[in-house]
């Protein structure tokens, strides 16, 4: 008889995660290029026409580039990561991680994209940082595309719209693995890699306006990132022996609004739309139900031949995925609507939200590990979940964050269940335990970190470091390994 697991594994990876973009900075220091991130501005709540202006124009990029369009562009600055990770790996290592997921900006290594020669100074600090990490005993998690495209992909090639990107990718990341092969284990090709279909500009550098038909362009630029991930997928089993590749999904986890049946098949649809992207990725080919979908979109992939043997080969060893929030899906447009991270749908009743409107569903992470584990059989790998709320500070320095900690307690219980129910789970990294600007939104005011940082959404501030009461109950989530919650 089979014994039940009861805990986290052993060598289970508690950790946190964060993107070059949103926490380095130093966007023109050591030869970096520009990227994809550093031209998207902040834009003040109050002058907002929805939560997530990150699809930029063609006119846009050269009224920015010719100073023409003056803002504050946050994701030029982050946190200063670059001249503070010392100090930053130094309290991760207080609160014992054993994983800290981060992305090498691939213009820091490649400025342009295209380049003959890798950037040595930028090969360099990724060094650093992955030494100090070892210091503390930190394995790195690295990500090789975290909405960072080289600018100067865009503009030659309007990013991964062309093919001729695959190349350059492949020598970015054979360039990374050979110089880190001693260094780093476990890698992801492309972060959330469905933001394609949701913001061209941000997950793959590509303009959309100079393109005729949109939808085609974007899968097939999806297209090329799938290759392009199996080929990185070959290369670093080849360079680094024992090495980890994973894929990575923005899983949106939804649900039926009632028993209609046609709410029923509309939620199976949308479930298939998000899953389509591991399913290339873990399985190694094209899920038979979007042939319907490109015939009834006129979307006709353009494919090399070979290629379909390229997915089928080199398929990832591990699935990882960001939850933040569950969907509810309805085939009628009326109803109430909710608001979420680039998502939409309809209001979940049954479920609280954050100050952000995202719907929280700790069980819905339960039931997501569930039915990945169940359709890919492959380790499953929770690189990004938490809470981004406002944070008040005390007179005396403190910050009682105890909404933080009630969401996460409730979902690594939840994780901890799935586990018990025979999913192979190996590690969480919560998103980003220390305070960075915002994805979707560029303000430093939606605050996701055990770590406190004096920075506001105007730029002002210290940058000055500060533990969370979240920071000392996250340290003793680990040292348990989940047990004291």
């Amino acid at each position: 008889m089979t014994k039940t697991v009861q805990g986290f594994p052993k060598d289970f990876l508690w950790g946190g995660a964060t993107a070059a973009n949103q926490l380095e900075g130093a966007f023109d220091v050591d030869g970096k290029g520009l990227s994809s991130a550093d031209m998207v501005a902040y834009i003040p709540k109050a002058l907002r026409t929805n939560d997530h202006a990150i699809e930029i124009t063609s006119q846009r990029i050269e009224q920015i580039l010719s100073g023409e369009f003056e803002a504050r562009f946050p994701k030029r600055e982050g946190i200063d990561f670059y001249h503070r990770y010392k100090e930053d790996i130094a309290l991760f290592a207080e609160m014992g991680f054993k994983v800290f997921r981060l992305s090498i900006n691939w213009a820091r290594i490649f400025p342009n994209g295209d380049d003959a020669l890798p950037n040595e100074a930028g090969l360099q600090f990724y060094d650093d940082v992955f030494d100090e990490l070892h210091k503390y005993g930190i394995e790195p998690l690295v990500t090789l595309a975290h909405y960072e495209t080289p600018l100067g992909l865009t503009q030659k090639y309007n990013g991964w719209a062309s093919r001729e990107v695959i190349g350059f990718f492949t020598k970015y990341a054979e360039t990374v693995f050979t110089r880190y092969k001693n260094k780093v284990k476990y890698w992801i090709t492309f972060n959330e890699i469905n933001m394609m279909t949701l913001s061209p500009f941000t997950g793959g550098g590509v303009v959309i306006d100079r393109v005729d038909n949109k939808l085609q362009t974007i899968y097939q630029a999806l297209h090329h990132q799938f290759i392009a991930s199996s080929l990185a997928t070959k290369l670093v089993h080849e360079i680094i022996p024992g090495s980890q590749m994973g894929c990575m999904l923005a899983r949106m986890e939804s649900y039926a609004n009632t028993c209609n049946p046609e709410d029923v098949l509309k939620n199976q649809q949308e479930n298939q739309m998000n899953l389509y992207f591991t399913d290339v990725h873990a399985r190694g080919e094209y899920p038979r139900y979007m042939e319907r979908f490109f015939a009834e979109n006129n979307v006709a992939l353009q494919k090399e031949p070979g290629d379909d043997d390229i997915l089928r080969q080199y398929t990832v060893d591990y699935v990882a995925f960001s939850y933040y929030m569950t969907l509810t899906v309805s085939a009628s447009p009326e109803g109430e609507r909710a608001q979420g991270n680039l998502f939409g749908g309809v209001k979940n009743p049954y479920l609280k939200a954050s100050e952000w409107g995202w719907q929280i569903d700790p069980i819905g992470l339960r039931i997501m590990l569930n039915t990945m584990y169940d359709r890919y059989r492959k380790p499953l790998f929770i690189v990004e979940n938490g809470l981004g709320a406002y944070d008040k500070v005390e007179a005396d320095g403190s910050i009682h964050d105890t909404y933080r900690i009630d969401y996460l307690r409730q979902h690594i219980a939840q994780m901890k269940e799935a586990v018990r129910d025979g999913v192979e789970l190996i590690g969480y990294t919560s998103w980003g335990p220390i305070d960075l600007v915002s994805m979707s939104t560029s303000e430093m005011s939606k605050r996701y970190g055990f770590i406190y940082v004096d920075l506001d959404d105007d730029g002002n501030g210290t940058l000055q470091r500060s533990k969370k009461d979240s920071f000392d109950w996250y340290k003793k989530v680990i040292a348990s390994n989940g047990e004291e919650l």
